[in-house]
């Protein structure tokens, strides 16, 4: 007997088929679901600040190195020396020590009147140097007042960037003899010396053709010593000079010096181009290797010049001194923040230390991108 079942019954079981076969067909028109994304996982880290630029989001004192840079540099200390994953010791060289609590740390920016040898001998030779960025710019702003007000005996001017015959009138005084070493391209480099007292001799250069043509150097000999002022070359944007300042300049410049010193000691100044130590810059990490005045080569080629028998007379005097810049750049207020480097020296041969009163960084005195410098002497002629 067949089972009939009542309408209603059958109009409801043919309305779920139905409804079970469009389900299938949507579900089937595209070959898969769409993934579910996943969450990214946080843990728990933010990333460190940039070692070397405390409370400073970027490089501010020489140009910033590339995104580039940036990464080979974080991939090779990830490597280091030691393989996969090990990270390379840190040289001595590149430490900055700490200092015990309440270690003085100050240096001396003017001129102290008494400055005594440390045998109580008071000074009688005052000199200083100082890196103009261009002697018409610097005499627009200055008026040969630094020269009147602190009145060395002998001033060394470095990056004078003018030919001698387009030297402003009032850079001429009539209380100094003056001698000037232009760059044979115009507007760049050149050298320049004042002398209250007339030196035995003047030269120009090293005596060597490849080093000569940029006004780098002027030596001026006395009765007791050799002045040299130097203006060493910068290893250039992209560090395009570093292998011919390093391994020519570099080099025949410390023989000069030596050869000069086995006559009589020798007092060189002037901007050097180099922070020797870490704390002669306020960015060494994110400087190192990779800005001109940073590099190990530079750093080495001083090193080995004082080897030589010479002393850096401010480090003598003040060897934990900090924030002793005497160059900030233009860019970014980097003076008004005080972000700087040590460029600008006094070397002087290692007998003069006996002689040696004081040797100042005069941050206050403002007309160029750097500072002028000032060494006291005592008993030198």
């Amino acid at each position: 007997m067949l089972n009939i079942l009542p309408w209603h019954q059958i109009l409801l079981s043919s309305f779920v088929r139905g409804a079970s076969r469009i389900s299938h067909r949507v579900l089937s028109s595209s070959d898969k679901m769409p993934p579910k994304r996943k969450a990214k996982k946080d843990d728990g880290k933010t990333p460190a600040p940039e070692e070397g630029s405390v409370g400073d989001t970027a490089q501010e004192d020489k140009p910033s190195p590339s995104k580039k840079q940036k990464v080979d540099e974080e991939e090779k200390g990830k490597k280091g020396k030691g393989g996969k994953g090990k990270k390379a010791p840190p040289r001595k060289e590149d430490t900055i020590e700490t200092l015990p609590e309440g270690t003085d740390t100050s240096f001396p920016t003017e001129v102290n009147p008494e400055a005594k040898t440390t045998d109580g001998r008071k000074f009688t030779l005052k000199i200083a140097s100082w890196n103009l960025n261009g002697i018409r710019a610097w005499y627009d702003k200055d008026k040969m007042s630094y020269i009147k007000e602190s009145s060395p005996d002998i001033l060394c001017v470095q990056e004078t960037k003018c030919q001698e015959d387009q030297l402003p009138p009032g850079v001429l005084d009539k209380d100094y003899h003056i001698y000037w070493s232009p760059a044979e391209k115009a507007g760049y480099a050149g050298t320049g010396l004042y002398s209250k007292k007339k030196p035995i001799k003047v030269t120009y250069g090293l005596g060597i053709p490849k080093h000569d043509d940029e006004g780098r150097v002027i030596t001026a000999e006395y009765e007791d010593f050799y002045m040299v002022n130097a203006y060493v070359p910068n290893s250039g944007k992209g560090l395009v000079r570093l292998k011919y300042r390093t391994e020519q300049w570099d080099c025949d410049f410390t023989d000069y010096l030596k050869k000069l010193d086995a006559k009589k000691p020798v007092i060189m100044c002037g901007d050097l181009n180099v922070s020797h130590t870490p704390v002669d810059l306020k960015n060494p990490t994110s400087n190192r290797n990779k800005t001109p005045g940073y590099t190990d080569k530079e750093r080495e080629g001083f090193s080995k010049l004082l080897e030589e028998g010479f002393l850096d007379s401010f480090r003598v005097l003040y060897p934990n001194a900090r924030d002793c810049w005497s160059f900030w750049t233009y860019m970014m207020n980097a003076r008004a923040k005080n972000i700087g480097w040590r460029l600008d020296y006094f070397v002087i041969s290692k007998r003069l230390q006996k002689d040696l009163c004081d040797s100042i960084i005069q941050q206050k005195v403002m007309g160029s991108d750097h500072c002028p410098i000032m060494l006291l002497m005592a008993g030198l002629k």
